[in-house]
């Protein structure tokens, strides 16, 4: 990995957990090359987005379907993490463990029993909106009208047949309602803070402490236009990692680095999405990102900052899994 030994010793010991990457969404991929990546880098959990924004229930269902049949087709490499049991058994035996999450809830169009459809197939969490307004509540470029009725009654279904609730990509007013709403830990799982770089996708301090006081935890993303001036470098995201820290502690925060294997695929989604990805905010060809297999030198870079090993194994994946444990069924 190019690291210090204890740097190193740190990533192989602890559970690694990155919360959201960002698949290939075609039914033809192949997932070996993105997969083993991570498998390289030292993750022994991911979560791989199946759907995101305006996409129709239908597509969502397919893709699941084709990443679960990709999965178990290769049971020496990999496991559907679908429980924290498989997640640590898959990490004792050198295996990726593997699980969903969806970025909108159109997703459910306008039914709940679709949620636990989803979670039934793996999905373990799913975003309020996917940064346009939705019927449960508001996204992070839209006029925010705050949680509906509708969206109470989602998250009343979400807890209980335990599917974590996610504001990344949400509004402001509806983050925090959910956050007040929500009976169980609500994450952050790919956001960064605004305080570092003003862009609408990122966060307020006043969200980032209403997540970690509902228990949850944030996900720092390496997306180089929300850690900077399209800035993917390792300090970018530690300083990004640390803000967080120095906020609201140890124990809430996380990655989720939001990876897109296919650049060509990021590159022609911004551009042609321009109802979800407006123009102006940095959404534009050559977006550059935070690989996983940066993750033992962020490592590094935070014992070089003085953190802790008990606070380190906590960021690397120790705070999701207490959230997973708390919250799946």
């Amino acid at each position: 990995w190019g690291v210090g030994a204890a740097a190193a010793r740190i990533v192989a010991d602890a559970l690694v957990w990155d919360n959201h990457g960002c698949m290939p969404l075609r039914l033809d991929a192949e997932f070996l090359p993105q997969l083993a990546r991570y498998r390289n880098a030292g993750v022994d959990f991911v979560s791989i987005h199946i759907g995101f924004g305006e996409q129709p229930w239908q597509d969502h269902l397919r893709m699941v379907a084709y990443f679960r049949a990709w999965l178990r087709a290769r049971p020496e490499h990999y496991v559907l993490g679908l429980g924290v049991e498989q997640i640590l058994r898959a990490k004792a035996e050198g295996k990726l463990a593997v699980a969903f999450d969806i970025e909108g809830a159109r997703a459910i169009d306008d039914q709940l029993s679709l949620i636990g459809l989803y979670y039934d197939l793996g999905v373990r969490w799913m975003l309020m909106a996917y940064n346009k307004n939705n019927a449960v509540g508001g996204g992070c470029h839209d006029d925010d009208p705050g949680l509906s009725a509708f969206g109470r009654r989602v998250l009343d279904e979400m807890a209980r047949v335990g599917m974590v609730a996610c504001c990344s990509h949400t509004g402001y007013r509806t983050a925090l309602d959910v956050m007040a709403h929500s009976p169980k830990p609500v994450i952050l799982s790919h956001a960064n803070p605004r305080a570092l770089k003003d862009h609408p996708r990122n966060v307020p301090d006043e969200v980032l402490s209403a997540c970690a006081a509902s228990g949850g935890v944030v996900g720092i993303n390496g997306i180089g236009i929300f850690l900077g001036e399209n800035d993917a470098g390792t300090a970018a995201i530690v300083r990004h990692i640390d803000y967080a820290v120095q906020l609201v502690g140890p124990n809430h925060v996380g990655l989720g680095l939001d990876y897109a294997f296919d650049q060509a695929e990021l590159d022609a989604f911004v551009l042609s999405q321009r109802h979800s990805f407006p123009a102006g905010m940095g959404y534009n060809t050559g977006i550059r990102m935070v690989e996983p297999e940066r993750i033992p030198a962020i490592a590094e870079a935070l014992l070089a900052r003085g953190y802790g090993e008990a606070d380190l194994r906590a960021i690397l994946g120790g705070n999701f899994l207490r959230v997973a444990r708390e919250v799946w069924q």
